[in-house]
């Protein structure tokens, strides 16, 4: 027992003098030996809560997509329209759409513009924007698309390092068919590559340059203020009911030809239908038959003897 006991101590000891030097020899590796209340030195390029500089610079830097809608009150449309433009154009941004309504007799002037801002620089180009008018009112949206443009970048990086790697095989192809198969497989990641970037752009491009919708109107046009007191609900309630009479008035005018037509339509249905009743009244009756004639589907009458059939002066008496 004791003789078999004696290999197995020599082994367990051959094995820690292996982990022994196994630990001395990483020990360079691993971080020097520190003083009660010293600090452990940071790597360079490492904040202090362990990420490098370069992901808490990726934290910082979200990606918002902002949209607005502002709504003002000029004199002349047409001409803050201009201004507008020229405050964009200032600030770097540029116009989508442009729409301007002159006034007629029929409708007051309008113009509406989509213009595209800076993000940088949106705050102070609405600044700008307000001294143009009076502002009616304002809405701005903004929406996080911070993953959407991470997971975009990655299948891109993913997908070029794939269109790099299938090239390196392409040159180095021996056979037809190996070069029909990576040619294949390389069009079809390179397409998928640039839809992938059309995609980016065009993500980026809504996050660099903010879309904000004006629309100018004229005094005619612009929303009427809120009653917020007794004689100005009476004003707005005394409006109401004389732009409902004139609606109701034109509602009316634009009936009464329809009425008329088809009260005319009626009375002339009216007329037919009375002279149809009348001549079916006044219509004479089917003539019956006449006295003595017979009736086709009565039975014959068998025929009378002689003797009745004579006069009474010519019959003769029988014995």
């Amino acid at each position: 027992m004791r003789r078999r006991l004696v290999p197995a101590a020599a082994a367990a000891a051959l094995l820690a003098l292996l982990l022994a030097g196994c630990s001395a020899g990483s020990s360079g590796s691993e971080a020097p030996m520190m003083e009660p209340g010293q600090q452990a030195p940071q790597v360079e390029g490492e904040d202090a809560a362990g990420g490098t500089a370069a992901d808490g610079a990726k934290l910082a830097e979200r990606s918002v997509i902002t949209t607005g809608w502002v709504s003002i009150t000029v004199d002349d449309p047409v001409d803050g329209a201009q201004r507008a433009v020229d405050l964009a154009e200032a600030r770097g941004g540029r116009v989508d759409s442009r729409s301007e309504t002159p006034g007629t007799d029929a409708q007051p002037p309008s113009a509406s513009l989509t213009l595209r801002i800076p993000s940088d620089d949106l705050d102070p180009f609405l600044a700008e924007l307000r001294e143009l008018g009076t502002v009616n009112s304002v809405s701005m949206n903004a929406s996080d698309v911070t993953q959407q443009r991470n997971d975009l970048e990655g299948r891109i990086d993913a997908l070029t390092a794939s269109t790099d790697r299938l090239q390196q095989l392409l040159s180095e192809a021996t056979t037809i068919a190996d070069l029909i198969a990576i040619e294949s497989e390389l069009t079809t990641r390179q397409a998928e590559l640039d839809s992938l970037t059309q995609q980016r752009d065009a993500l980026v491009d809504q996050v660099d340059y903010s879309t904000i919708t004006v629309d100018l109107v004229t005094e005619a046009v612009a929303p009427d203020p809120q009653p917020d007191d007794f004689w100005s609900g009476l004003a707005a309630g005394w409006n109401a009911l004389i732009g409902f009479a004139t609606w109701l008035g034109i509602a009316v005018g634009v009936l009464l030809p329809w009425a008329l037509a088809a009260l005319v339509v009626g009375a002339i249905v009216l007329v037919i239908v009375l002279v149809a009743t009348r001549s079916r009244r006044q219509k004479p009756p089917a003539p019956g038959p006449t006295p003595g004639a017979s009736d086709p589907a009565a039975p014959p009458v068998p025929p009378a003897s002689d003797a009745a059939s004579q006069p009474p002066h010519e019959r003769t008496p029988q014995a």
